[in-house]
């Protein structure tokens, strides 16, 4: 207490103030104030997206996956064509580090084979005595690097008269990692492809039928019903078999694009309509209209923008789907066709049930299917979750 003309007055905390200037960037949700008040959808969905540690991983897992497509040629120690006569049906083998209890460095044992007159099968064993180093960053086969220069440089090579099978070789003594690794590159591609088709239709007819109404949405409407009701594998095998034989692989991988794109965009188109029949009747909506805005303007300025992030999410849960559609009729034999390299058509080697039994490896090309899959699911799932980030 202290005391002034007036009588005792109580003792008055002292203030601080941080001389720093705000920032209302750094504040994200959870920690209140301006910022998130006034931050863009966008912003709010990746501040709510990037607490999703699931869905962050699976986000890099993804991005490593699709850094590959433009150096699959330098990564692939082999050619994927290349033919191995005297390793035919050979088993992965190990890459080691250390031998006879010191650290050597990677390295492969050679392998040496007897052929078995009682199974008619190649016996193939490891000849531990011998080391011998893989090679890194190195001068291997010759390709040419996105068709415009030919070069042989590889990121890893074979030993010197040695072999590196990773993940094993097939009926022909191809390089199983190899193709792996080169099927990237189209079956990839084909998910990302189709999703712009679907994307395209989804957003144009379901638009269309959530803005304009009456007669067009009941067209718009009764389409989408026809096309939902016709059972989808059935359809791509159908319209997969009437693809001309004659046609060059590239024809047919932008045949199979297109056909994956018509028959997805149905349910995308739905979920445009219903957000539009939502939003048609907000203020600003009735705004723009009084403005003299044209209808496409207002769907695809006004009203699409809004619920953007619903719509990506929606997509990126909509890529499995595809990679698994063309990797189902590659393995059937009606999708992609070799040379064309796809891991639906690597899997299409493991259809004898015999062959996988014999040589099990044959089913390594499913590993990278599987966990594009899941991670395309745990994207999809964490930006669906973000999309709506005041919940």
């Amino acid at each position: 207490m202290s005391r002034d003309a007036t009588g005792p007055v109580a003792a008055r905390p002292r203030h601080y103030v941080d001389p720093a200037p705000f920032d209302p960037g750094l504040t994200e949700p959870g920690g209140g104030g301006e910022a998130f008040e006034r931050a863009s959808s966008w912003r709010l969905t990746w501040w709510k997206f990037r607490r999703h540690r699931v869905a962050v991983a699976a986000g890099l897992i993804l991005v490593a996956f699709y850094a590959l497509i433009p150096f699959v040629e330098p990564i692939a120690p082999y050619n994927p064509a290349k033919r191995h006569g005297d390793f035919l049906y050979a088993p992965p083998q190990t890459v080691h580090l250390f031998h006879d209890g010191r650290f050597v460095g990677p390295y492969t044992h050679p392998y040496r084979f007897t052929f078995n007159v009682e199974t008619f099968r190649r016996d193939y064993t490891v000849d531990r005595t011998v080391v011998q180093p893989l090679r890194f960053l190195c001068r291997g086969e010759a390709y040419e690097f996105w068709g415009l220069w030919r070069t042989d440089w590889h990121l890893v090579c074979p030993p010197e008269n040695g072999t590196m099978f990773l993940a094993g070789t097939d009926r022909l003594g191809r390089d199983l990692f190899s193709r792996i690794v080169s099927g990237t590159r189209i079956s990839l591609t084909v998910g990302l492809v189709g999703i712009m088709v679907s994307f395209a239709l989804g957003l144009f007819f379901g638009g269309l039928a959530g803005y304009l109404g009456g007669w067009v949405d009941n067209l718009i409407q009764r389409v989408i019903e026809i096309l939902r009701s016709l059972p989808e594998l059935p359809l791509w095998l159908a319209l997969s078999a009437a693809l001309p034989p004659n046609w060059s692989p590239i024809l047919v991988f932008f045949g199979i694009t297109l056909i994956l794109g018509l028959l997805d965009w149905p349910g995308l188109a739905r979920a445009v309509r219903s957000k539009l029949l939502a939003l048609r009747e907000e203020d600003y909506v009735r705004a723009a209209e009084l403005m003299g805005a044209s209808k496409a303007r207002i769907i695809g300025r006004h009203l699409i923008p809004n619920f953007m992030s619903h719509l990506i999410a929606s997509a990126t849960l909509s890529i499995p789907s595809m990679i698994l559609g063309e990797t189902a009729l590659s393995f059937l034999g009606l999708g992609l066709r070799p040379p064309v390299t796809s891991w639906g058509v690597l899997l299409n080697e493991a259809q004898n049930l015999a062959a996988v039994q014999l040589h099990p490896w044959l089913l390594m090309p499913i590993l990278p299917v599987v966990i594009v899959v899941l991670a395309f699911n745990f994207l999809g799932d964490g930006l669906r979750d973000a999309a709506d980030p005041y919940h």
